[in-house]
């Protein structure tokens, strides 16, 4: 007898629960429904966004302005330096200073001399000791 009224329960319950999807009507204008050719959609789709509308009654205008030629930059190559071990390097053109006017900065300098570092290798001594010298340069 208890199972009898435990499954009536249950039943009820997942019926009650499932009306609620069948309870919802075209009132509130909502439908997954295409309409059929030929109807009239009688309230224009809320996700559509408004016309454009030109403020004061001008018409929509695009102006481009004229383009002005970059200067060039300039590849600045800075004195050769003097590593470590005595040997005389040179120092490889600045590629994109970033400082005011075309200016190398303290990091443009600091990210040339790791890369020189990098290429000269075991001719520059002591990477670490040939960086802090070209940045101090």
């Amino acid at each position: 007898m208890h199972r009898i009224r435990l499954t009536a329960l249950v039943i009820s319950a997942v019926l009650l629960a499932d009306g609620g999807a069948f309870g919802r009507s075209d009132a509130d204008g909502y439908s997954i429904m295409v309409p059929e050719k030929g109807t009239k959609v009688e309230k224009p789709e809320p996700w559509l966004a408004p016309k454009y509308k030109s403020p004061r009654g001008t018409r929509k205008h695009v102006v481009i302005p004229r383009s002005h030629e970059a200067p060039p930059l300039r590849a600045a190559v800075p004195p050769p330096i003097v590593a470590p071990g005595g040997q005389v390097l040179p120092n490889l053109p600045t590629v994109a200073p970033s400082g005011p006017r075309g200016s190398e900065t303290f990091q443009d300098r600091a990210v040339r001399c790791a890369h020189q570092a990098g290429v000269y290798g075991s001719t520059a001594g002591n990477t670490t000791a040939y960086v802090g010298s070209c940045v101090n340069q």
